[in-house]
C-alpha cells in the first residue's frame, strides 16, 4: 500500500483548494474526516466477527 507523503499531501490539499475554493474546503475536511470514522468503524467490526467465527463464538 503506498503511503503519501508530506509534499503529495501538500498537492492534494493545493489542487483541492483551487477545485473548491477556501470557503468550501472545511465542509469537505469535515465530510471526509466522518468517511474516514466510519470507514474505519466497519473495518474494526467486521475484523472482530471475523476474529470471533475463527475462535467459534
Amino acid at each position: 500500500m503506498a503511503s503519501i507523503g508530506v509534499p503529495g499531501l501538500i498537492l492534494i490539499l493545493t489542487i483541492a483548494l483551487v477545485i473548491f475554493g477556501p470557503k468550501k474546503l472545511p465542509e469537505i475536511g469535515k465530510a471526509a474526516g466522518e468517511t474516514l470514522k466510519e470507514f474505519k468503524k466497519s473495518t474494526r467490526e467486521l475484523t472482530e466477527e471475523s476474529k470471533d467465527d475463527k475462535t467459534g463464538k
